[in-house]
Order: structure tokens, then sequence, then C-alpha cells
């Protein structure tokens, strides 16, 4: 199992799905229950288990901001000190349950888990088009029964989109394109490049942007260690002008593919993922398109790892991996992942802002 990265941020959910209502999560092993304050809306985040007889918090109630818990009524503020206990005025010293740093940025709720102190907000990495106006989002979260590391494999090395999201997303070109990396070991980034100048045009692109024929196709991985994950896509007709430096590019469609890879507990990883893109915006066909065949796709991955999850827990110990150049990204993400655990209690990942 990839071991957990403690000093980070990780996503907790999106911020829609935050309300007055009781969200039970589990990260890096730890239960956790969100919610929103009456008057200010802010996110608290507070170990989901009371502290008398282990009930779920996620499974009480609020009394304004206070988390009341269904069990013996044990409350607790936003802070995490419990206020009033049944059949006593005296409250315990430890009756207290952990609380969490949260930042809400870019539609993310985002949480640390590790050493408060720690705890940097400019640290987080950034994904800006999932609030730019100028972008159309559509996203969900899908639970696996895998290793977050199969899911960081999985989303480093895109030549599995030929055989697995054939159809859909993938082409032969995909795995035909050799790819190039490069590694950012102090940021904790690894980027993956393949360009394709003359490829297939799949369903996924066709049917969003009404291109007929071959195009150009551009894949630039950028993977910010441990969680967030970014995907710049581009597409444009064979022999149209590509992204330029910044990726901008007047005949090319743009899409963003995001991926908020939180590992929830051993073995289990929660795939937050989203489609943003430039063109179209306003079509709501297009939309409903784009979050339908992009969650077949997600599922698709989903059902992929949690076979290869049951697979490799039949492995006999010291069974041998074979890797080849497709997976230097991934290798690189692992190494990373593997010295951030190691490190323990050092200092988070400075973001690329």
């Amino acid at each position: 199992m990839t071991a957990y990265v403690r000093n980070q941020w990780y996503v907790a959910a999106y911020g829609r799905e935050v309300g007055r209502a009781l969200l039970g999560r589990t990260i890096l092993g730890e239960p956790i229950v969100l919610y929103r304050t009456e008057e200010s809306g802010e996110v608290v985040a507070l170990a989901d288990r009371c502290v008398h007889r282990r009930f779920p918090l996620s499974e009480s109630h609020l009394d304004g901001d206070r988390v009341v818990c269904g069990y013996h009524g044990f409350t607790y503020d936003t802070t995490g000190t419990c206020v009033y206990v049944p059949g006593q005025k005296r409250i315990p010293r430890t009756a207290r349950v952990s609380s969490y740093k949260v930042v809400e940025q870019d539609s993310f709720v985002w949480i640390w888990i590790g050493e408060p102190d720690l705890a940097d907000p400019t640290a987080i990495p950034r994904a800006r088009h999932m609030v730019d106006p100028t972008w159309t989002t559509v996203s969900g979260m899908e639970p696996i029964d895998g290793d977050y590391g199969l899911l960081v494999d999985n989303l480093m090395d895109l030549s599995h989109e030929t055989y697995l999201h054939g159809g859909y997303i993938g082409t032969p070109e995909v795995a035909e394109t050799p790819i190039t990396t490069e590694v950012d070991e102090e940021a904790g980034v690894v980027r993956v490049n393949r360009h394709m100048d003359d490829a297939e045009c799949p369903p996924f692109y066709a049917r969003s942007t009404g291109i007929e024929g071959r195009i150009s196709r551009w894949q630039d991985i950028e993977y910010h260690a441990p969680c967030l994950y970014l995907l710049h896509s581009r597409i444009a007709p064979v022999g149209a002008p590509g992204p330029g430096p910044g990726g901008e590019a007047s005949h090319a469609f743009h899409t963003e593919i995001t991926y908020a890879i939180t590992p929830s507990s051993e073995g289990k990883v929660y795939d937050f993922w989203a489609v943003s893109r430039d063109f179209a915006l306003e079509d709501d066909e297009v939309t409903t398109f784009m979050r339908d065949f992009n969650h077949t796709v997600v599922m698709q991955d989903v059902n992929a790892l949690n076979l290869l999850q049951k697979t490799l827990d039949t492995e006999p110990d010291g069974y041998q991996e074979l890797s080849i150049n497709i997976d230097t990204g991934g290798l690189a993400a692992r190494r990373i992942l593997a010295r951030l655990a190691e490190q323990g209690a050092g200092q988070p990942v400075a973001a690329v802002r």
C-alpha cells in the first residue's frame, strides 16, 4: 500500500456538498464530519466520533452551530470543545474532539490532517478554471476500493485510454505517441507531455466540439503531489495553429481535466473529477453530454482499479512489476510520494502559484 503523506492539504469535498446537513468523510484513515456555520457559512471540520461512546457525529444533528451527538447528547462547539454532557454540570477536561483546518478554494474544500502548526494555505495548488466564469465545469466524485497510488498511476499514464477508454476518449495515437517527462522534486510536481500532430478525433471531442476528421491533440499533465492532478487538454483540426506557450490558441478547443486524489482509508480513495471547457459555455446539451460521458469514463477507471486492487491482494510477497517508458511520470510520482511520507513531519511542499 502507498504510505499516507500526512502534512499536506487534501480535498475533503466540493463546496456545494457542505451545508447545514452533517457530512461524513474518512480522510487518511481519520473519520471527519463537515458542516457550515449558520451565520458566516464557514466550513467546520471535526473528528467524527463522540468522545463518550464513539458514536458518529455525522449521524447526529446540529443545534445552531453546535453538534449534538445522536446517542447521548454530548454537544460540541465549532472548535470541538464539549459544552454539554447529560446528567451533570461538570464537563470533563478531556471532553473534546479534534478540529481541522479547512480552506475553500477553487470550488474545493481543502483539509489539513497533519500537524496544525505546519498548515500553510498558500501551499494549496490552484485550479482557477474551476471557478472562472469564462469556463463551464461539470464534476463529481466516485469512491474507489483501491490504493490511492493506483489512481495516481492510472492518471499519470494516459496510454491506457487507447485500451480501457476506446470509443470514448481513447484512440490508437495516444498509446503510440512517446511522452516527455519533467520532474520538479523540490516543488513535488511532475509534468508529462504527449503531443499528437495527426490523430483520430475520439467521440468525446467530436460530439462536444463538432470537429470532423483528423485532429492535433495535446495532453499536458501537471501533477502536484499528493492530491491535485491537472490535465491541460487541447484539440484542433489538423493544420490549425496549436496552443502557444501559455496554452492560448484561437483555433483550439481547450479542456481542463481536474482530479483531486484523496486517500480515504487503507485501500480506498476518493476520486474527485471535473471537466472544464472554454467553448459552448451556455450549451446545456453539451454540458449534459460531457457530464454523462465523462462519468462513464470515470466509472471505467473505477471498475478497473477495483479489479486491479483485488488482483494485487492475491499476489505473493515479492512479486516483480515491469515498468517501461510510459511509466516514467508515474514512477516519478511514486518517488515523490515515498519521500514525502518518509519525511513525516517535514514542511509541506510549496505550491507553484
